[in-house]
C-alpha cells in the first residue's frame, strides 16, 4: 500500500493548515493510500548546526523528532509539507525541521512525490509556497500539481471550511499525488527510474 506523510508546520494541530491537510486525507483514504500526520509546529526543534555529523552516522546529531521521522520519510511514497504564512514565509519551526530532515538523510528521495500546502489569512501565500517547493526540487522529488496554487484562506479553521475553492484545490492535489505515485510505481516496474548522475561538486574557491 502506498503511503503519504503529511507534515503540519502549524502550532495549531486543528487550525487552518490542518483543515487543508484533512481535505487531502479524505481523498487518500478513498483511494486506499495510507497516511500519517506529523505534528511539527509547536515542537522544540532547533536549526541545523552545520556539523556534518550526519554524513558519518547517517542521522542528525540532534536526536529529536527529525530522527524519528526520517525512517518514515524513507518508506513513504509521498510527502506533504503544510505551513501557515508568517511574514510571507513558512513557520520557522517547520523550516528548521525540513532543513535537517532533508540534509541529514542520505537515502534517495528520487521520484518520491512532493507537495506543499500553505494557509494564510490574506497574503504571503505564494512566497511561502515557493520556499517549501525548493526542498523537493533539489531532492529529485516531482511536484504534484493542482488546479490552483496549493493554498487555503482563512483566519480560523471555520473560515477555511468556507473556502470552497481552496478545499477543491486540496482534493485535486491529493488525486494528482495518488495518480503520480501509482504511475511512477508502474514506470519503475516497466523501465526503471532515470539515471541520476552524482559526484560533481563545483565550487569557486579562487573567486573567479
Amino acid at each position: 500500500m502506498a503511503k503519504v506523510l503529511l507534515i503540519n508546520g502549524s502550532p495549531h494541530a486543528n487550525g487552518c493548515t490542518a483543515e487543508a491537510l484533512k481535505e487531502m486525507i479524505k481523498v487518500f483514504d478513498a483511494e486506499g493510500v495510507e497516511t500519517e500526520v506529523i505534528q511539527v509546529g509547536g515542537k522544540d526543534i532547533r536549526g541545523c548546526l552545520s556539523c556534518n555529523n550526519c554524513g558519518k552516522t547517517g542521522k542528525c546529531v540532534i536526536d529529536d523528532l527529525v530522527n524519528e521521522v526520517a525512517p518514515k520519510f524513507e518508506e513513504a511514497d509521498g510527502l506533504v509539507l503544510g505551513s501557515p504564512v508568517y511574514y510571507g514565509s513558512p513557520n520557522g519551526t517547520l523550516l528548521a525541521f525540513a532543513d535537517r530532515l532533508f540534509y541529514s538523510t542520505s537515502f534517495s528521495k528520487h521520484m518520491k512525490v512532493g507537495a506543499s500546502v500553505v494557509s494564510c489569512r490574506r497574503a504571503g501565500n505564494t512566497a511561502t509556497f515557493d520556499v517549501l517547493n525548493k526542498y523537493f526540487l533539489i531532492s529529485g522529488m516531482p511536484l504534484a500539481p493542482s488546479t490552483y496554487w496549493n493554498q487555503v484562506h482563512g483566519h480560523t479553521a471555520e473560515d477555511v471550511r468556507k473556502d470552497l475553492e481552496g478545499l477543491q484545490t486540496m482534493r485535486n492535489l491529493a488525486r494528482n499525488m495518488v495518480f503520480m505515485i501509482k504511475a511512477f510505481a508502474d514506470a519503475k516496474e516497466a523501465y526503471d527510474y532515470p539515471i541520476v548522475e552524482q559526484g560533481v561538486f563545483t565550487s569557486f574557491p579562487d573567486g573567479k
